[in-house]
Order: C-alpha cells, then structure tokens, then sequence
C-alpha cells in the first residue's frame, strides 16, 4: 500500500504539472516541484533534530516507568478491554500501558509527549509481529486510533486563535470535541469491520459507555463555564498534567529504589538509536507531499469540489475551509499555514475561519503518522491502515462541517 501510495503522489504531480505548463502556460510549475524536494528534505532534517531532543527526554522518563511497574499496572488494568480488541497481544502486556499513556496524552493535547510514548507502544507491539516487515492488527489499531486525533482539550487551537485576535478564542471547543469524538469512533469501526472485531462483547460495550458517560459529564460541566474560565483550565490542566506525569514516574522510581538517573539515560540512549533511523522515512513521506502541493494538484481538486457544490445548489461556505482539510492528512504545518491564512483572510471569527479550526483540531498528519510509527519499527506493509485513517479523517471532515453549520450557521 505505501509502494503504491507514494508512487501514486509523484504522479499525480507530473500529471499535475504538464496541465499547469500546457494548457495554463505555467512555466514556473516544475521549477517549484523541484525545489520542492529540497525544501522538504531541509524539512526533515529540521523535524529530526526537535524529535531528537523530544524522543531522548521521553525515552528516559519513559525507563523509569516501566522499571517501576507502572507500565505494568496500567495494561493489567485494561486487559479485559484489549484482549478483545488486540486479542493477540498477550495479557498484562508492557505495550498496553504505553499505549494508555499514549491516549491520554494525545488526548490532553500533549503532541510532545503522545508521539514518543506512542513509539514506544508501537516498538513494542512489534515484538510480538510474527511478519516484521508487515503491519499486525494490533499495530494497525494503534495507528488508526492514534491518526483519528481524539483531543479533549485542543490548547493549541486556542493559542492560534487568540493569536489572530479571536474575542472568544475557546470558541470552537465543544465543535471539536463532537468531530474528534465522531472521527475516533469511525477509525474504531472500520479496524473492527476489516478486523472483525467483536464490539457487542459485554466488556468492550462497558468500556464505551463508561468513556461516553465520562464525555458527556466533561462536556455538561463545560457548558456551566465560561469561555476564559474554560480557555484557563485547558491551559492549566495541560501543562499540570505534563509535568505531573513527569513527578509521578520520578517518584514511583525512588520509591522502588531505582537509580532514575542512570535509568534515565539508558532510556534516552534507545531515544536516539530510534530517532536517527526515522530519516529515510521522513524525507521519502515528506517530498513525495512536496511535489504534489507545488504542483497544484491539491488546487485543483478544490475547484473541482467548488464547482459540484456551486452545481447542487448547495451552501459552499464551507468549501473556503476545505485547504486546511485537504492538506491536514500530509502535513501539520501546511495545515496550521493553511489556518492561520483562512483566518487572516475571512476573519477569525468568520464561518470559514471556525471549520478550518475545528477540522485542524479534530483531524490528524495521517501519512506522517503512518511514516513516523510504521518507519520506527521498520514495516513495509500498511495493510488496511491507510484506509481505516483516512476513513477516520474525513469522518472528522464531516462531522466539523456539520457541527459548524449546526454551531455557527
């Protein structure tokens, strides 16, 4: 699937390219398309030195959890959940905690965090993977629920529209916990369906209630607040909850009596090992979307969308927003570009300039999450992973745009 996928976006560029420089006489196209590559591989190099330092801190707080058992606790905690769902990965498995951590922090909004305890979830799970170069259920799982984006506080979304001069810079917030939530609950179904995983179970059942009874509880109690008292929290909460789990692993290590620091440091050692074999993954994935922005393709395939919307009669207001959409799956910071434009352009508070936040926050990078996790450990075969995320995405496409119609209209 990646062969084929990352065939298919140089392509559609060249394809892309001779119409802009045959019929639109663009002569400049492949002069950008090149240059493209460049920039991209420059980018690469520039995301592996912030994973570096991220990935090494991680790594070692990382150690001192697992060697003061709280890896442990937390999968004996949800065995009965992840044995239905993850049935081959063996109960009390270390990779069931990590991948809790991993949830919660992408849940919480912690990005510096999520990404690498996930890749230590997903490192792992591979140590179970009987086919090494080939995706198994449980990886596939991970990633897709990973790339549906679940986030309970969207802290940087505020940031940005505080940035532009929102007056209500939360504004967005309870529109993008709805799309987040219908998007992570698409990505769920679709593994479950292409995995045939038994959902009705009475276990996992209990499990989705009780997530939904918390949700729905979260969000009454939102809705008693106001915006600065909500915009307060989040800030709050974030940030205490990063460095609260930073003390929690210190302190269960001096507890056990465990050298943190030199536990620490031997973590930090695999952060690195992991994070220089991510290069080749990033370059590949990342100019491979290059050539394909430069060479207008993605221009062109929203006036294709512009024109059958105009064609049904339909309300097209949410076509404005739909650049942040298409390039979110590719690239985090085209799409947080793509943003920050819409806003400046439309107004921050304008219709277009609301979906464009609530998609960036209830989306994720699916193909750079999919070249980080996969490129870690080494697989080849996507499998059914690439379509159970993209599933997920534009599930979260939708569900914002019609929350924003149903918020904001």
């Amino acid at each position: 699937m990646l062969n084929t996928l990352w065939l298919a976006f140089f392509v559609v560029a060249s394809l892309s390219g001779l119409y802009q420089w045959v019929v639109l006489h663009d002569a400049e196209v492949f002069s950008r398309i090149v240059l493209s590559l460049f920039d991209m591989a420059e980018l690469s190099v520039q995301l592996m030195i912030l994973l570096f330092g991220t990935l090494t801190l991680w790594m070692g707080f990382l150690r001192i959890a697992e060697a003061a058992g709280l890896v442990d606790l937390l999968g004996r905690w949800l065995t009965p959940l992840f044995r239905r769902l993850m049935p081959e990965v063996p109960p009390g498995h270390p990779a069931l905690g990590l991948i809790t951590l991993n949830f919660a922090a992408n849940g919480l909004g912690l990005d510096n965090a999520a990404t690498p305890i996930g890749l230590r979830a997903m490192k792992s799970l591979q140590t179970l993977n009987t086919s090494p170069e080939s995706a198994s259920n449980a990886q596939i799982l991970f990633l897709v629920l990973n790339a549906s984006s679940l986030t309970l506080l969207p802290v940087t979304i505020f940031m940005y529209r505080a940035q532009q001069g929102a007056a209500d810079p939360t504004l967005v917030f309870l529109p993008i916990l709805l799309a987040t939530t219908a998007s992570t609950m698409a990505g769920l179904l679709s593994v479950a369906f292409m995995q045939r995983l038994k959902l009705h179970d009475p276990v996992v059942l209990a499990w989705l209630g009780g997530l939904v009874l918390i949700l729905g509880s979260f969000m009454a109690l939102l809705a008693t607040l106001s915006s600065a008292a909500i915009s307060a929290m989040s800030s709050v909460m974030g940030n205490l909850t990063l460095f609260g789990i930073i003390m929690i692993f210190l302190v269960a290590g001096a507890w056990k009596k465990i050298a943190v620091y030199e536990c620490f440091v031997e973590g930090a050692k695999e952060g690195f090992d992991i994070s220089k074999n991510l290069l080749p993954y990033l370059v590949a994935m990342l100019c491979a979307i290059g050539v394909l922005r430069a060479s207008g393709a993605l221009d062109v395939a929203l006036d294709g969308i512009r024109w059958l919307v105009h064609a049904a009669g339909l309300d097209g207001r949410f076509v404005d927003a739909l650049p942040t959409a298409l390039v979110k799956p590719f690239s985090g910071s085209a799409a947080r570009a793509m943003l920050i434009e819409t806003m400046q352009h439309f107004g921050v508070d304008s219709f277009p300039a609301l979906l464009a936040a609530t998609v960036q926050g209830s989306t994720e990078t699916t193909f750079y999450v999919l070249a980080v996790y996969f490129g870690a450990v080494g697989i080849q075969r996507a499998r059914h992973a690439v379509g159970c995320a993209l599933i997920a995405d534009l599930a979260g496409v939708l569900a914002a745009i019609g929350v924003c119609y149903w918020f904001f209209g």
